[in-house]
């Protein structure tokens, strides 16, 4: 068992990085900084200028606001200023009103809110705002975690602070999962309320496109049959589909992404319950997923150009081993295996098609953990799968963080492109 003091630091950093939020955490985070310059400024601001990484960019253009039935940075930053309160962080905008939509839509329209990518080098993750009103003007800014408040006018956040940081490791990651005392990781088991709820929720309308409603059907069950399998998909993708179409319904999200914490969470939960996994397993499987995709996010950074469904879907691929009965080896495997299949997946935005990811690497993380309870593994003479986990973990983050640099470039670029087409069309 690990010592005490390494428990404490380890789930200080899981309290921080597992958190509730509503909608995509991007613009969930324009909206936060937003809020926070309007508080500062004390009056409701009459203009906005927004300045952003591309990164921050490209993940806002195209997913839908909760409550809203509209997508994109204006809304959002429009409803941060009239109704959003910084104190809620990711769920700002939970306070929404039709009233204040409707105002939100009418600041909108009257051109107060200029967005700009942010010059010079900057982090991956960075969010400016300035709100101004007649001579008065009040700046906030985020960097290098969707709460981060980095200015001299405003307080960084106590949950974001890295003073409790710890340099992990799967052999830490697993020991810590397996054998901590029980009462000091039950708090993980709310990723399955919230998580779980967003699935039962988002087959109540129609959301995104409709992936997990789809698998449900008929047709589907004709294809892939009524097994674990398909409920993992289902269940999984429903909440993707509801999130990214902009449903008022809040997830527990991993590491700033609310479709990492669905993807860490809800195959793990799908499992548990199908194969009368224990309360006990299940709730070691769920941290064993979620701060293994918390391990990975350490070297990746919170924002690349690897699509974050690759990380999350080991952290699911390793909490299912867990529950078939698989030991720390037939874990490794379990990381080997998804790396050799998923590596290379893009973040071109987050998006509705998200859940068409999520499903990919949903399904690779249980073929994966088959595949590892089976004995079977990637040996360390193919591709960049190293002998060693960590450091095949390490060589899957160099490429998603240094490695697509260029590729991240050119899918901002595409994507800028396509969007002033569109719109002179």
């Amino acid at each position: 068992m690990t010592d005490k003091e390494t428990r404490e630091r380890i789930i200080s950093v899981v309290k921080r990085e597992v958190v509730p939020a509503i909608g995509c955490t991007e613009p969930m985070a324009v909206a936060l900084c937003t809020a926070k310059a309007t508080e500062q400024l004390h009056c409701r601001p009459e203009h906005i200028d927004v300045k952003l990484s591309a990164n921050i960019l490209k993940n806002a253009m195209g997913v839908g606001i909760p409550g809203t039935g509209m997508t994109g940075l204006p809304i959002a930053i429009a409803l941060g200023a009239l109704i959003g309160k910084s104190e809620y962080q990711l769920e700002v905008l939970k306070d929404l009103t039709p009233e204040a939509l409707e105002e939100g839509k009418k600041y909108v329209a009257e051109g107060r809110i200029a967005i700009s990518l942010k010059e010079g080098a900057c982090d991956k993750l960075y969010i400016e705002v300035t709100t101004s009103s007649g001579a008065k003007s009040s700046s906030a800014i985020i960097a290098g975690g969707h709460t981060h408040f980095v200015t001299e006018d405003t307080v960084t956040t106590a949950t974001d602070s890295a003073t409790d940081d710890i340099e992990l490791n799967m052999r830490l990651v697993y020991d810590f999962a397996t054998t901590a005392p029980l009462d000091e990781i039950r708090f993980i088991e709310q990723t399955r309320a919230y998580n779980m709820n967003a699935a039962r929720e988002a087959l109540k309308g129609n959301y995104g496109h409709n992936l997990g409603k789809t698998i449900e059907r008929p047709m589907s069950k004709g294809i892939f049959g009524n097994s674990i399998f398909s409920h993992i998909i289902s269940r999984t993708a429903s909440a993707c589909d509801a999130r990214m179409g902009g449903a008022m319904i809040p997830v527990m999200s991993n590491s700033g992404s609310g479709n990492q914490g669905i993807c860490a969470t809800n195959p793990v939960c799908v499992y548990a319950k199908e194969n009368e996994n224990t309360e006990e397993e299940l709730i070691r499987a769920l941290m064993l997923s979620h701060l293994t995709a918390i391990y990975i996010k350490q070297s990746l950074g919170p924002l690349s150009a690897l699509c974050g469904c690759v990380v999350a879907s080991i952290g699911s691929s390793v909490g299912i081993t867990y529950l078939m009965g698989g030991n720390y080896e037939r874990v490794c495997y379990s990381v080997k295996n998804m790396i050799a299949n998923l590596t290379g997946m893009i973040c071109d935005g987050a998006k509705p098609s998200c859940s068409l990811k999520i499903t990919s690497g949903v399904s690779t993380a249980v073929l994966s953990a088959l595949l590892s309870i089976e004995g079977k593994c990637v040996s360390s003479t193919e591709g960049i799968v190293d002998e060693d986990v960590d450091k095949s973990i390490h060589n899957l983050t160099a490429i998603g963080a240094n490695g697509m640099g260029i590729t991240d470039d050119m899918v901002l670029r595409i994507m800028t492109s396509k969007k002033a087409s569109q719109t002179s069309k």
